[in-house]
């Protein structure tokens, strides 16, 4: 092997002569002066040490430390030649050998061959001790790799369970705004039937009094607070996602121009409002009056956050969400989006209140002076629009709401429907016609029947789809139908399509509390046809009515 046999032998000629003897048979011999040179051969590769007994004496203590700080594979074999006449076997002299460890004594006279043999099997012990090394090393290399592997494995385990426990808690999350979008949904519907019985009376009676009557000052409030309550009830459509759409072509660019003035008289002029407005912004479809609302309610809700004045930041882009955006409130479609984003420089929110803000009625405002329900509006509408709304917001650093709407690639040509409101009755004098109303809430068929009994019409209800079925197969006369669209066994939907498989071409005007099972987009209803939210007023059905009959269906 390449390793050298360090030899110490002082005395005469012995180095020598060893160098010789082994070199016969191919050994590399390196001489040492003393033992500090031996120690320092010993930092290197060594196959073994051939020591004379007289290099052995008291200061031969840096030798046994070098050798007792061998590392745990190595033995290095040391052939000590004794001195000749000395052939005592004393204590002392025995302790002495032992100390170096893996020790063999060659005795004089020595002849060449046992010195080549012995070296010989020196050397094959020490080449087994450096096989056994890199048995080790390859031990040790494979330990360190299956450690990093049970590292990087662990990391890995530890990483997905930390992405399942954030999936869990978005399930739940979503879960909850579902449950909580379904109960304040049906509380929602509900509620209207009662608005609309509430309202409906009050604005018949209202329309019976003198304009001196004293009665008239009462029926006026309560119509103010029926509205209030309409309002919120409208607020709790929005979030869970039922309230019924008029979606069309935006410019989010446009919209935003046009309400900065009215940004910046409703913060106040201690607020400086900045619109940064995207060169080539998509357009995107979604309902103009619930952005702006919603653009409107959010720069209140800075304002608020920013009590001594700041800035308010209002920015439109355009964005690319793909697979790997998450978030907490559900699921995101991967897509394009326009953003129209909102940063405030307020007061911020804490962690606890920011994992709440889209939960309706949570809010952090004093009593009376927030219903919680506008960011909850936010999130309801942002989702019925397929897009999502997203809150970032830290202490002290304010808060930036994102709202993303889909992408629209169509140019929305279409003539915008005119307001109710502003529509006319083309002919009062055509009362002879016959209405079928189908609303299975009692007090509410009342109300509509009444109403339109007292415009002249001839007036056929029924409490439930069956019966309005039976009805549409009589010889009965039928000019409009009338029908509430969550009906029990039946939505209105599917019953106005099996009328008009009865009565092709009946005009059909629908009424909802909420977009119920069938999914009644103005957008989606075909020609004769138009929707009305609930509550609705008497004056609009009565308008409405009388509009359909003369041929104007949206």
């Amino acid at each position: 092997m390449d390793a050298p046999i360090l030899v110490l032998a002082p005395h005469g000629r012995d180095a020598e002569v060893i160098r010789l003897v082994l070199g016969e048979v191919g050994m590399t011999v390196r001489l040492c002066a003393d033992l500090s040179a031996v120690c320092d051969g010993l930092a290197r590769e060594v196959t073994a040490l051939v020591l004379s007994e007289g290099a052995l004496g008291a200061g031969m203590e840096p030798l046994i430390a070098c050798l007792e700080a061998q590392p745990p594979w190595s033995d290095l074999p040391v052939l000590v030649l004794t001195a000749r006449g000395n052939r005592s076997a004393s204590k002392a002299r025995w302790a002495q050998f032992q100390r170096l460890g893996n020790v063999t004594l060659l005795d004089p006279p020595l002849h060449a061959e046992a010195l080549q043999s012995a070296a010989q099997s020196a050397a094959r012990t020490r080449q087994r001790q450096y096989r056994t090394r890199t048995l080790l090393d390859d031990i040790e290399r494979a330990n360190d790799a299956l450690e990093r592997r049970v590292a990087e494995r662990t990391q890995a385990l530890q990483t997905e369970m930390r992405e399942r426990q954030k999936a869990e808690e978005a399930l739940q999350q979503a879960q909850k705004m579902e449950a909580v979008g379904q109960l304040t949904g049906g509380i929602a519907h509900d509620f209207n039937n009662l608005l609309q019985v509430m309202l409906g009376n009050l604005h018949m009676l209202r329309s019976m009094l003198r304009a001196d009557d004293p009665l008239l000052r009462h029926v006026a409030m309560a119509v103010t607070a029926g509205d209030r309550a309409a309002a919120l009830t409208r607020h709790l459509l929005a979030f869970a996602r039922r309230q019924p759409l008029t979606p069309q072509s935006l410019d989010m660019n446009a919209l935003v121009t046009a309400m900065s003035g009215l940004l910046q008289r409703s913060v106040g002029e201690s607020i400086q409002v900045e619109a940064v407005l995207a060169a080539g912004l998509w357009r995107t479809w979604a309902d103009a009056n619930q952005v702006e609302s919603a653009l409107l309610n959010l720069a209140i809700n800075a304002r608020d956050a920013m009590p001594d004045g700041g800035h308010l930041r209002v920015e439109t882009s355009n964005a690319i969400l793909d697979e790997t955006v998450s978030d907490p409130q559900g699921d995101i479609l991967p897509g394009r989006y326009v953003l129209l984003r909102i940063t405030d420089s307020g007061v911020g929110m804490p962690p606890d209140v920011l994992e709440r803000a889209f939960e309706p009625f949570f809010t952090t405002k004093p009593i009376g002076q927030g219903t919680g329900l506008g960011l909850s509006q936010l999130y309801g509408f942002a989702r019925q629009s397929g897009g999502h709304a997203a809150i970032q917001s830290q202490p002290g650093r304010g808060t930036t709401v994102s709202l993303y709407l889909p992408q629209h690639d169509g140019v929305d040509g279409a003539d915008k429907p005119v307001p109710i409101s502003e529509a006319e009755p083309q002919d009062q004098s055509r009362n002879d016609e016959t209405i079928l109303v189908v609303e299975d809430e009692a007090l509410v068929l009342m109300l509509w029947v009444e109403t339109l009994e007292g415009q002249g019409y001839h007036v056929l209800q029924a409490a439930h789809p069956q019966a309005a079925v039976q009805i549409l197969e009589s010889d009965a006369a039928i000019d409009l139908l009338v029908t509430d669209v969550g009906l029990p066994g039946m939505t209105g939907r599917d019953l106005a399509i099996l009328a008009r498989g009865l009565r092709p071409g009946l005009k059909v005007l629908f009424v909802t509390g909420y977009a119920h099972y069938a999914a009644l987009e103005p957008d989606s209803l075909e020609p004769g046809t138009r929707m009305l939210s609930k509550p609705v007023g008497v004056d609009t059905l009565q308008i409405t009515v009388r509009g359909m009959l003369d041929g104007d269906s949206a």
